[in-house]
This record gives structure tokens, C-alpha cells and sequence, in this order.
């Protein structure tokens, strides 16, 4: 049973950067591990937490999530789990390129995947998105009650979340997105009530200047959004 006044925060991580050089969207695909600068980010970011009271870890089955995960987890003497409802968006583009300056938008191929920016028509659900991801934050609430907990999932999983807690409309321009790489979407629950919603990047200065949130996109440069 909740107690209405007790306080949890489940914090939302995104994944650090993962080791991608031919520049494809790799969306669910397996074998995308983190980078060595991804790496460094995560033990930032398990630094970062080291002192909070985190009673909880679990990331996307996915392996930069996994081993984003993994350092938080072993510094807190915690087991990592695995929810599915973390994992990243479906996207049809998986796999291909797709990004500034590549002609992708002109190929006569991907425009019957282009048609509905707000659904989107390209791939998961918006508000599928939103379901799952809802329910991996009250499981994840529940098994750190008065505690925190840690959720490792993927940039438009966590933004998507935060819009509809924040009461934004779902469909948006991926570029306006404030979900840099390692950054924490911290959700704070009084009982089972959302109070506040908080963003921080711990490993701000390990990112990339193109890859922090609002950077104007570089021509031929990191393609994966949203991943």
C-alpha cells in the first residue's frame, strides 16, 4: 500500500554514445555496443549517482542500455534488470541512413513512410509509446518506494514520456528534444502522484557540442537520432 506523503524518484537515463561509424539509424537492431567515449559517460554518470539513494536499476534489453546500466548497478551492490517497455521506438528506417544532407527525404521509397509526422507514420506510436513507457515508471516506482530507482532507455522513449507528463503534445521536431546523451529525466512521486519532472547532464562535457540537446544538426555528421 502507498503512503500519499512518501517521496520516490525514478530517474530516466539515456544511454551514452554508442559505437557507430558507418552513421546508420540502429534503432532495436542488436549489436550496437558503446563507444569508448560512451563508456566514459556511463561511469560519469554512475559517479554522479553514487552518493543518491538508488535501490533499483533496470535498463532496455538493448546493449548500450545494458551497459550503460551496468556501472550504477555494481556501485550500489545492486542485480540490473531488464524491461522490455524500455526499449527504443520501432522505426521502418532502421538499419539505413537517414539524416542531414544524405538525400533520404528525396527517395521516392520513404515517402509513403513520411505522410503522418504525428502519429508518426514512420514508425512505433506515439502514444504507444507513452503507454509503455508509463508503465515501466510505476513498476519502477513501486520496487523503490521511498527510495530511488534508475530506468535506462532511449532518447525519444524518455522524451515522448516526459511531453505527456509534461502535457506537451506527442509529435515534435526531433531537434528540440532537451535528451542529450547520459542525460537524467528525474520523475519525483509523492505516493503515486507525479510532482515534478527535472533534467540534468552529468556528462555534459564528454557530449559532443552537435550532440547536445538543441544543437543545430551537422551535415554528414552522427545520423542515429533518437536513438
Amino acid at each position: 500500500m502507498s503512503n500519499a506523503s512518501e517521496i520516490t524518484v525514478v530517474h530516466l537515463l539515456r544511454h551514452g554514445e554508442v559505437h557507430n561509424p558507418d552513421g546508420v539509424l540502429y534503432g532495436r537492431r542488436p549489436g550496437f555496443h558503446l563507444s569508448e567515449l560512451g563508456l566514459k559517460m556511463a561511469d560519469r554518470v554512475a559517479e554522479h549517482l553514487a552518493d543518491r539513494d538508488i535501490t533499483h536499476v533496470v535498463a532496455s534489453p538493448l546493449e548500450r542500455a545494458q551497459e550503460t546500466a551496468a556501472p550504477i548497478a555494481t556501485s550500489h551492490g545492486l542485480t540490473l534488470d531488464t524491461d522490455a517497455r524500455l526499449i527504443e521506438a520501432m522505426n521502418v528506417f532502421e538499419g539505413k541512413t537517414f539524416g542531414v544532407g544524405d538525400g533520404a527525404l528525396r527517395r521516392p521509397a520513404n515517402w509513403k513512410y513520411l505522410t503522418n509526422p504525428m502519429r508518426p507514420s514512420w514508425g512505433e506510436p506515439y502514444v504507444d509509446q507513452v503507454v509503455r513507457m508509463m508503465g515501466a515508471l510505476t513498476k519502477a516506482r513501486d520496487a523503490a518506494r521511498g527510495h530511488e530507482a534508475v530506468c535506462v532507455s532511449h532518447q525519444l522513449p524518455i522524451w515522448i514520456v516526459r511531453s505527456f507528463i509534461e502535457r506537451r503534445r506527442l509529435w515534435h521536431d526531433p531537434r528540440r528534444r532537451q535528451c542529450t546523451l547520459a542525460s537524467l529525466t528525474s520523475v519525483t512521486y509523492q505516493g503515486d502522484r507525479i510532482v515534478s519532472v527535472g533534467y540534468s547532464e552529468p556528462a555534459r562535457d564528454l557530449v559532443p557540442a552537435h550532440l547536445l540537446a538543441g544543437a543545430k544538426p551537422v551535415k554528414g555528421g552522427s545520423k542515429a537520432f533518437g536513438a
